[in-house]
């Protein structure tokens, strides 16, 4: 946890890594389940970015297969086609890793410090 200057706690890392998104929990690994589905991508992470207007939003950070190639649209399209539309990502990056720590588990917090941002860089 870390508290700001105003007072306010915040939850850092984990917290099972729900978000909140428009007043709908959102929980990465269901997201993350339907992507890593899609017969392009080797590896998927997700994680809430704020959004102006829903607070938060998901982002997914995508690896594709190697030698094949991907765009937002299939993603986001192949997401419209098996999750509710507040779950789809708003936001996908294409990343030639994903970071891990030494038992091979995904650093979420490294990801939100480094594509933390709603570009879709």
């Amino acid at each position: 946890m870390r508290r700001d200057e105003e007072g306010y706690i915040y939850v850092v890392d984990r917290k099972k890594d729900m978000f909140i998104s428009g007043g709908e929990n959102i929980y990465p690994a269901e997201v993350e389940r339907v992507i890593s589905m899609h017969p392009a991508v080797a590896e998927v992470a997700v994680i809430g970015v704020p959004h102006e207007k829903w607070g938060e939003t998901p982002k997914a950070l995508v690896v594709p297969r190697e030698g094949k190639t991907l765009t937002k649209d299939e993603i986001v399209e192949h997401c419209r086609k098996h999750l509710a539309g507040y779950k789809k990502p708003t936001y996908v990056a294409f990343v030639s890793e994903l970071p891990r720590n030494a038992s091979g588990k995904v650093l979420k917090r490294e990801l939100r410090r480094s594509h933390g941002g709603s570009d879709d860089s």
